[in-house]
């Protein structure tokens, strides 16, 4: 056992320099190797690496993207001199680790603070050029593109890359808002009012065209029906004429039933006349009536 010892030892002593000597970097992270404060090495791929105990010693960075998101949303001014709140965020990640070490010597609060800065430096003199209708709706990529290119290059002076910027909120503060609103308010109110009147002129121009338009049927349908009726009545003369023709005696008998039928066709109907008239002679004989 007392011969073991020493190689125990040994071993005990070689695992841990080898423990020592091992480090391993994680995909999210770059690695920078420092041998008396210098750095030496940079390590931005995954993986176990080596260094030299004692003398050497690692420092770790975050790689992924990040986020700045205000608290507060930040007050500016258009170029209306209208002041409008705006909330953003911005997105950015380190890109040159050596370069971000030797600028801001690694302080990640310190590196954001500045592009803070930078951002709202940008946004304030983007917003100074634009009205309030740019910024919300017509112009708001292009202003965030300008602004996102401006810092991004601030940003590559100290290892920083700035990925995106998005205005999450652009509103007025609220004591402009209301009037602001009552603004919008009246104007809708007047367009609506000019689309109600412009909407009741074209349903009177619409029914005077209809009325029209049946005034004119109507008389086409009752010149149409007087017509008929016209070649109607001449069809029936011209039968009755050439009934009358073949045979008058027969014609006047026809005629004469049927003004007894017209004539009483009701039970109540009362006829006060001479027996002897001639509205009668078909009733007094059978025989065929000459003239």
């Amino acid at each position: 056992m007392e011969r073991l010892l020493p190689t125990l030892i040994g071993v005990a002593a070689l695992l841990l320099v080898a423990s020592s000597s091992l480090f391993t970097v994680d995909q999210r992270q770059f690695a920078m190797v420092f041998q008396f404060g210098e750095v030496v090495r940079i390590i931005d791929q995954p993986g176990i690496q080596f260094k030299i105990p004692v003398l050497q010693n690692i420092r770790y960075f975050d790689r992924r993207i990040q986020t700045i998101d205000p608290e507060e949303p930040e007050l500016f001014n258009t170029r209306e001199k209208k002041n409008v709140l705006v909330d953003s965020f911005v997105k950015w990640r380190v890109k040159d680790v050596e370069q971000f070490y030797k600028s801001v010597g690694g302080n990640e609060m310190a590196a954001v603070a500045r592009l803070k800065q930078t951002i709202n430096d940008g946004l304030r003199a983007e917003f100074g050029q634009k009205s309030v209708a740019d910024v919300v709706s017509g112009q708001r990529d292009q202003v965030m593109e300008v602004v996102r290119q401006r810092a991004n290059l601030d940003a590559q002076k100290i290892g920083m890359e700035i990925l995106d910027v998005r205005l999450k909120r652009v509103d007025f503060p609220d004591k402009i808002s209301a009037s602001v609103f009552e603004r919008m308010n009246s104007e809708r109110r007047t367009v609506a009012s000019q689309l109600r009147s412009e909407g009741a002129g074209e349903a009177e121009r619409i029914r005077a065209d209809a009325d029209r338009q049946r005034e004119v049927l109507l008389a086409e349908a009752y010149r149409k029906a007087q017509t008929m009726k016209g070649e109607g009545d001449a069809k029936a003369a011209a039968i009755y004429a050439q009934a009358y023709g073949k045979n008058p005696e027969f014609y006047a008998f026809w005629r004469s039933m049927d003004a007894y039928k017209q004539t009483m066709r009701n039970k109540s109907d009362v006829l006060v006349l001479d027996p002897s008239s001639e509205f009668f002679k078909y009733f007094k004989s059978t025989r065929p009536v000459t003239k």
